[in-house]
């Protein structure tokens, strides 16, 4: 593996970085306090061909893969822009339209995916399956050449961006044993489809919803990929979101650090700054070693993935965002406390950062059961749930 970038990955990090910058925290903040959506980032990002990235060529995309995207989420989240549809519409059902959609499909949803002007939600967590995705009891039933979807999903990000949600369901002979997902596009306009707000404490402009989903009625053409998939369809879209909350993660952490670093630089107490003073400086020194130490993992598992090896990637997907999510948390955590209260102010923008780097720790998959898939798969240790 070539740890050094190519000349093209230092332009994108540079120009993605130049974007962030020209927004800036303050433009997050302010949209998130105020209830409006990043648009103007969202499509300014798009039209430089950001966004979709890792999509074909031949659909409006890049051409490149999840080494850049992740290259995009890093850097916006590194300026306190990070965009958390990135992760759900180009990255997850982007790539599984790219992988396993007809032509078609392709056709009708990868230009717009690819330059911002279509947004897609993923809608695959349930109030009583949690993380348990065997136990998803949304169906999908026939109706002559069409489809009906019934049931409830939670904590589905932006749907109020967006145009319509890959739904992970099941067919309606396979409700029990192993799962065998069904992905269907289901419009946000479609008459049974609901969506409720969640209440969260959070200062974000993407919200999070739960979804009713009663006797939707769906085109045949909606079905993405085969009926009686094995998990290879899931694993192309959640690599690429482990991936990718990896690198909002990391992003988090620089900017946590960047906004200690200064202060601490700057801050003199007893005629010398603060940063001399080993307390100060070795928690900082530390964070800086974890999130290194978690963006190699994130490149690793987004080399492995763009080489086409999905199981080889997942390992190193699972790692990395566990890795990053305690890494963000550290970073914040020891950036607040070196800036000590005006680490809690508005003015110095790393508080928003508290609650924020948390969700690393929370979402889209647990530490506790990152750990259940290492000791498992990688240690050959026996199932414990």
């Amino acid at each position: 593996m070539d740890f050094a970038e190519t000349t093209e990955q230092q332009e994108l990090r540079a120009a993605v970085r130049a974007l962030g910058d020209k927004y800036g925290a303050q433009y997050f903040q302010d949209c998130a306090r105020q209830g409006r959506k990043t648009d103007e980032l969202w499509r300014e990002a798009g039209q430089l061909g950001f966004i979709g990235v890792n999509l074909p060529e031949e659909y409006g995309g890049g051409g490149a893969g999840m080494t850049e995207l992740a290259i995009v989420m890093e850097e916006l989240a590194a300026t306190g822009t990070g965009l958390l549809m990135l992760v759900v519409s180009p990255a997850i059902c982007g790539n599984i339209i790219a992988r396993f959609g007809t032509d078609e499909q392709k056709q009708r949803w990868l230009p717009g995916l690819a330059d911002g002007s279509i947004t897609m939600a993923f809608g695959i967590t349930e109030p009583d399956a949690g993380s348990n995705s065997h136990m998803i009891t949304t169906t999908a039933r026939r109706d002559g050449d069409e489809w009906l979807l019934s049931g409830q999903k939670v904590f589905i990000s932006g749907v109020d961006q967006a145009d319509a949600v890959l739904i992970v369901a099941r067919t309606e002979d396979a409700k029990s044993g192993k799962l065998k997902p069904a992905l269907f596009t289901v419009p946000t306009d479609a008459p049974g489809f609901e969506a409720k707000i969640i209440e969260m404490a959070l200062e974000n402009p993407e919200k999070q919803f739960t979804l009713f989903l009663d006797d939707v009625r769906l085109p045949a053409d909606a079905l993405v990929g085969s009926e009686d998939a094995a998990l290879s369809q899931l694993f192309a879209g959640l690599n690429p979101e482990r991936i990718m909350a990896s690198a909002s993660a990391v992003g988090m952490a620089r900017y946590a650090l960047e906004k200690a670093v200064a202060y601490v630089s700057d801050r003199t107490v007893w005629k010398a700054p603060i940063a001399t003073h080993q307390a100060i400086s070795h928690p900082l020194a530390k964070a800086k070693i974890d999130v290194e130490a978690a963006k190699l993992m994130m490149q690793k598992a987004a080399a492995l993935y763009d080489a086409g090896d999905d199981w080889a990637a997942a390992e190193p997907a699972n790692m990395a965002k566990l890795l990053a999510a305690d890494a963000a948390v550290s970073a914040v955590d020891h950036a607040v406390h070196s800036m000590g209260g005006n680490g809690l102010t508005v003015e110095y923008g790393v508080a928003p950062m508290i609650t924020l780097s948390r969700i690393a720790k929370i979402a889209p998959v647990s530490r506790e059961m990152i750990l259940n898939f290492v000791a498992q798969t990688s240690l050959g240790l026996p199932k414990s749930y």
